[in-house]
């Protein structure tokens, strides 16, 4: 690696031998067109020739990211991650559980204690434990309705594949049993404690789970009967004439029925059976098809016998509550709570007669207290502007336990009861402080932009009070757009030391693609529509500049997973936009995404290839496919980043389209900015990911940004 000093930024810039990765003249027919596809050989993850080009490509990032930024920002995220990180805690039985982290574990553990008020409590279960090197983390957890077992999940290297352990509350054991091949499944135990529900496919023919990239298909429910091995289970439910659904069951508060949910996709619609809870599970179920199309979703609120309340987008985007008697042959929905303005993002039962509503406003949560039978309104609970992050309570007992976050202050949980006409306003249960963070040097901001069709987009910024609008500071820019998932303000360590020590603006995009104003904003952004993330987003970066908080030789940009999509699409179709791009774990291969693992359950948002004009769709903004040399200027400084273990979006992705980058760009004289992978060992999709690991994760990759962007590093 030889090193040369560019003027643009008086930063040091890299001269970088790529590896020269084999082409082969593999071509596929995509509707009477050829598309070469010369990487295919990367589809195999256990071949040498793969294992060679994954070392290859880490043997020249990390030297480029071994900078004095990253050494610094390591040393400040260390220090200031260093504090104590408490969930919400919760009853079950006579006892509280709840998770704390102390600072720098590498996982929350979760406590035991007699009360909530109990000053004394001890170890229930430490995910530190399993293994040495922190990369087994707890994924799931559903205790009994008698508080006598919990049953729970752990998941290895990141991976989706999981494994269901039991354990004996009252001594803490674990019994016998534990069952394999589970994924994306559901827990629920029925209320007499013989067991739950759960879902698992057939064995996997690798060994390695999580490096497999076979589609996942035939998702089957079973139950299991404690005590029994797994050959046991009762298999339940299946659907093998649509081995791409996916079945789930949820036992009712009252434990007298089971509800089916059938899910073809990632869109918010599901298919809804019924039946009775059987006194002994011995077989498949025999269900009641409550509704047996795919055209809303409906999510359990509460049943009085057959009378069922569910909130639902049943002809209404931003969704509302319903109810029904599932007895009867013709379906009687009636409103209990009009769909409103803003998107309601979940209900909950409390004591019998309340429902606890969190509505988005604006990207902002808001928290409001129904009553069960008439929807009418009983108060609005005052909390501050943020997130409600999480949320703790019963359907039987009165206490409502509820954690609140934003991006300047990193958690606060609330307690309150619901019981009589009147309720007190929530008080403080737990403060999260953290030593050495000042939250009163902070701005944090909401904005709205025009797109490039008009629409207005909101943005949140985040910057030190002092900095100046004058053009030149270093800003990164975040989003994601899709799938119906809303990106609100949350507490990130790592964000807020680049604004303070790299003096950075911080700007999070909530494109449309995502569910912030509900199912009309998500579907905005898919399908024949996903072009109006990639502008949206380019609008973005485009107001930062047009106002003074950056230029486009100091923009970075960041996305992971479908927000991986993003940058690199973006990055793409305006490349001297930018300056540096983060493109975490994304979908990458357009053409062939649904080929791979749970990849086929991304057709609701994306469309299908296989069909020529939903394949018409894709090809235009697939970022493996638009790599083109551009007639001006370059392409921004690339980080690709993923894991040997995610086999949500599988490692093939962003190792073909590292490989493409460099063969079209690579050799190019102008082409100054680096294009870099860094592949993490024993890592998956993100979730799950030990302390270590984050650490020097975000260390590379805001010294990469630091790097390229020529920020200079202030102690504060």
């Amino acid at each position: 690696v030889r090193e040369k000093t560019t003027g643009e930024n008086r930063v040091t810039m890299a001269t970088i031998a790529y590896p020269d990765a084999r082409r082969s003249d593999h071509t596929d027919d995509y509707h009477g067109t050829a598309i070469p596809d010369p990487y295919d050989w990367l589809h195999d993850p256990e071949s040498e020739e793969t294992k060679a080009f994954v070392d290859a490509q880490n043997a020249i990032s990390e030297p480029y990211l071994a900078t004095p930024e990253r050494d610094q920002f390591k040393e400040r995220m260390t220090k200031l991650y260093n504090y104590p990180k408490q969930g919400c805690p919760f009853r079950e039985g006579d006892s509280y559980f709840y998770f704390l982290n102390k600072g720098l574990q590498n996982h929350s553990v979760m406590y035991q204690k007699s009360s909530l008020s109990a000053t004394e409590s001890t170890v229930f279960l430490d995910p530190n434990t399993l293994s040495e090197d922190g990369t087994t983390a707890l994924k799931s957890y559903s205790f009994s309705e008698d508080s006598r077992y919990m049953a729970y999940s752990i998941a290895k290297a990141g991976s989706d594949w999981v494994s269901v352990k039991i354990k004996n509350v009252a001594t803490g054991q674990d019994l016998d049993e534990e069952l394999q091949y589970v994924k994306f499944s559901c827990l629920s135990w029925t209320h007499d404690t013989k067991g739950f529900f759960y879902n698992r496919y057939d064995k996997p023919k690798v060994d390695d789970l999580g490096t497999e990239t076979a589609s996942a298909t035939f998702q089957k429910l079973y139950y299991h009967k404690i005590n029994t091995p797994q050959e046991q289970d009762v298999l339940c439910y299946e659907t093998p004439d649509e081995p791409k659904w996916m079945c789930h069951a949820e036992v009712t508060n009252d434990g007298k029925y089971i509800l089916v949910s059938l899910s073809e996709g990632c869109d918010p619609v599901n298919r809804l059976y019924v039946t009775e809870t059987p006194q002994d599970i011995e077989g498949p179920l025999t269900v009641r098809k409550v509704i047996d199309n795919f055209e809303a979703g409906y999510s359990y609120v509460a049943n009085d016998g057959y009378v069922f309340t569910f909130k639902t987008n049943l002809n209404a985007p931003n969704y509302k509550i319903v109810r029904a008697d599932l007895s009867q042959a013709k379906l009687e929905w009636s409103t209990v709570v009009e769909e409103q303005a803003s998107v309601l993002e979940w209900a909950d039962l409390v004591n019998h007669t309340y429902l606890l509503v969190c509505y988005l406003e604006d990207v902002k949560s808001a928290l409001k207290v129904l009553h069960l039978d008439s929807g009418a309104m009983v108060r609005q609970v005052t909390i501050p502007v943020g997130t409600v992050t999480s949320c703790t309570c019963k359907h039987d007992n009165p206490e409502v336990l509820f954690k609140f976050m934003s991006f300047l202050h990193p958690g606060t949980i609330f307690h309150m009861q619901l019981d009589g006409d009147t309720f007190a306003d929530p008080t403080v249960h737990h403060e999260t402080e953290v030593a050495g963070f000042d939250s009163s040097q902070f701005v944090t901001e909401q904005v709205f932009y025009n797109s490039k069709d008009g629409t207005k987009i909101p943005m949140f910024l985040v910057y030190r009070k002092d900095l100046e609008r004058n053009g030149d500071n270093g800003a990164l820019l975040y989003g994601y757009g899709g799938f119906n998932i809303s990106i609100t303000p949350s507490f990130s360590i790592s964000r807020l030391i680049f604004c303070q020590n790299l003096s950075g603006v911080l700007a999070v995009a909530n494109i449309r693609g995502g569910g912030e104003y509900g199912e009309t904003w998500h579907k905005a952004g898919s399908l024949e529509r996903k072009q109006n993330c990639f502008d949206d987003f380019q609008a973005a970066a485009d107001y930062l500049i047009d106002s003074g908080y950056t230029n486009s030789s100091k923009l970075a940009i960041q996305g992971g997973s479908n927000g991986g999509l993003l940058v690199a699409a973006c990055a793409n179709q305006r490349p001297n936009l930018f300056k540096a791009v983060l493109a975490q774990v994304g979908v990458m291969d357009m053409l062939r995404f649904h080929k791979f693992t749970i990849g086929h359950a991304w057709i609701s948002d994306f469309g299908d290839p296989d069909k020529k004009d939903e394949y018409d769709w894709v090809v235009k903004y697939s970022p493996l496919h638009n790599v083109r040399k551009p007639k001006e200027g370059q392409y921004p400084a690339m980080l690709i980043l993923t894991g040997d273990h995610d086999d949500r979006v599988v490692p093939l992705h962003s190792l073909k389209l590292i490989a493409e980058l460099q063969h079209q760009l690579g050799g190019a004289s102008t082409q100054t900015n680096p294009l870099l992978a860094r592949i993490e060992v024993k890592a998956g999709h993100g979730a799950g990911k030990p302390t270590d690991k984050r650490i020097a994760e975000v260390a590379d990759e805001y010294g990469f940004v630091a790097k390229t962007l020529g920020l200079k590093w202030t102690e504060i």
